[in-house]
Formats: C-alpha cells, sequence, structure tokens
C-alpha cells in the first residue's frame, strides 16, 4: 500500500527566501527520488502565494520512510527551517487501492439538503 506524506510549509517574506526554498526542495527532489523504495518527491509552491509550499512524498510502503530520515542529507533540511514563518504542517496517509474495479452501491441526491 503505497504510503504518502504531505507537508504544508509557510515562509517568511523575501524573494531571497522564496529563491533559497525553490532551490532547496528541487535538489530534495533529485536526491529522495533517487531513493528504491521512493516512489515519488515532489516540492510544490502555490500559485497564488508564492509563500506557501508543498512537499508530497510517496513511498512503497511506510518503512520506506526510514531510508529517507537515516541519510545525512535528511539533516540539511534542519537550517531550512528558519526560512520558514509558520511550524510545518505534516499529514500521512495510506493510498486508496484502484487496481482492482470499483462500483458505488448507492446513489447521492446532490439536490438533496442533507448532504450539503
Amino acid at each position: 500500500m503505497v504510503y504518502t506524506i504531505v507537508v504544508h510549509l509557510y515562509a517568511k517574506e523575501g524573494a531571497e527566501i522564496e529563491k533559497q526554498i525553490r532551490t532547496k526542495l528541487a535538489e530534495a527532489s533529485r536526491v529522495y527520488a533517487s531513493y528504491k523504495e521512493t516512489i515519488s518527491w515532489l516540492g510544490m509552491q502555490d500559485h497564488n502565494d508564492p509563500r506557501a509550499w508543498c512537499i508530497i512524498e510517496r513511498y512503497e510502503h511506510e518503512s520506506s520512510t526510514k531510508e529517507h530520515t537515516r541519510d545525512p542529507y535528511f539533516k540539511t533540511f534542519f537550517p531550512f527551517v528558519s526560512l520558514l514563518a509558520r511550524p510545518m504542517e505534516m499529514h500521512r496517509f495510506y493510498e486508496l487501492d484502484t487496481s482492482k474495479p470499483t462500483k458505488v452501491e448507492y446513489y447521492i441526491n446532490i439536490h438533496d439538503p442533507r448532504h450539503h
């Protein structure tokens, strides 16, 4: 089952900080995407708010993150936290299995006020 981590970051103000974050996330993506059990590691910037960032990490298994945190490169993120205006928000998920066909057994009437 695919294990996913979503991290929301909100940076301090400034073009130099934005550049540093963009550079760090691009570098981290190249490093982490090369790991054996990493499916993808993506850094993204909000299209409206240049201070808002998101990291999506997808791994084959929850245990796959051990390689990620054991790597000395992981420690290079600690100084990076000083560029943030707020603490990071981290969310962990197991992705839904979409390998088999499914059928919804019920119908939701979108016009029924009970479903709003």
